[in-house]
Order: structure tokens, then C-alpha cells, then sequence
């Protein structure tokens, strides 16, 4: 596995995390704004990493210590030779209303990564616009809608169940224009 230096990208981050929680049988799955700069190729830039996982504190913290990460307040863990946090939001993983049962997976050499899909990751981002009104979270969704292939049919039939429609068809607008 990769060691962790200041020049560790976010991405090699990602994977040397998820690799090191899955060769302890934990399964994690990253989610938030670290999908967003995967996906954009770091034209949008997190300075976080969000795992979505099942296991316990004490669980994630005896196999991140491994890799030199050391646990903060909350679910938060840092490491002395990077400047990205990462965290631990509690489950399940949903988005809105909507369970998430699909991932994407990444397979590098030793190294290993599973994330939300770039469709899950627009309707992460769509999430925070329909809710919170978080302008920048839209922007985020337009990045990654431009970068990828995305299911505009399951993004609308989710926006539709969750009642957004209307911030549904701005989207789109802004995605065509």
C-alpha cells in the first residue's frame, strides 16, 4: 500500500483509506464532496473525506491507527503528513428518502475504492440544493453531470419523490445551458 505524504492526493487518499478499512473487513463507501473532486478531476476541491460505514468507533480507529490516522472529537481522524480529514458520518447511506444500493468501485494496483456512482453523487449534491438551498451544492451536480454519464430518468423519478420537482427542472436548465 501507498504511504501517506503531503503530496498524497485526495484520491490516493481515498483508497489507501478504504483499502486499509476493507483488509479489515470493514466496508466503507465514500460519499460528500471528496466524490465531487474524484469525479470533476479536482476542479472541484474537498478538503474532507466521508466514509459511510457500519462499524464502530473503535473498529475504524484500531484499523485507521495502522496507517498512522489519529482520532479526533467526534468521528473525525487526521494524519500528520496530510491535510484532509476523515470522517465518519453515521448511516445508512441514503440520500433524501432514497436507500443507496449501488456503488461504483475503483481498482488500482494494490489499492482499492468504493464510492457513490456519479449518478448517486449528482443526487447527493442535488440533495443539498433541494433542502438547504446550498447554490454551490447545485454547481457541484452541474461539474459532475458534465464530467460523466449520469440517469437523468432515476435523478427525476427521485426528484419527484422527494417533492423537487421545480428545483429539479432548474437543475436541468442549468445543466443545458
Amino acid at each position: 500500500m501507498k504511504k501517506i505524504s503531503k503530496s498524497t492526493s485526495l484520491k490516493d487518499l481515498a483508497m489507501i483509506v478504504c483499502t486499509c478499512l476493507k483488509q479489515d473487513q470493514i466496508d466503507a463507501v465514500l460519499t460528500g464532496g471528496a466524490v465531487v473532486s474524484i469525479y470533476s478531476e479536482n476542479k472541484y476541491q474537498s478538503d474532507d473525506l466521508d466514509f459511510i460505514t457500519f462499524a464502530s468507533k473503535k473498529e475504524i480507529s484500531n484499523s485507521l491507527d495502522r496507517i498512522g490516522f489519529k482520532e479526533t472529537k467526534g468521528r473525525y481522524y487526521i494524519h500528520s503528513e496530510s491535510d484532509f480529514i476523515v470522517e465518519f458520518p453515521s448511516g445508512p447511506l441514503s440520500i433524501g428518502n432514497k436507500p443507496v444500493k449501488k456503488f461504483n468501485e475503483i481498482i488500482l494496483k494494490e489499492c482499492y475504492l468504493k464510492l457513490l456512482t456519479p449518478t448517486h453523487c449528482v443526487m447527493d449534491r442535488l440533495a443539498a440544493y433541494y433542502f438547504w438551498n446550498d447554490m454551490q451544492s447545485l454547481d457541484q451536480a452541474i461539474l459532475v453531470s458534465k464530467h460523466h454519464e449520469i440517469d437523468l430518468d432515476e435523478i427525476e423519478t427521485w426528484s419527484i419523490d422527494e417533492d423537487m420537482l421545480k428545483r429539479f427542472v432548474n437543475f436541468k436548465l442549468k445543466l443545458n445551458s
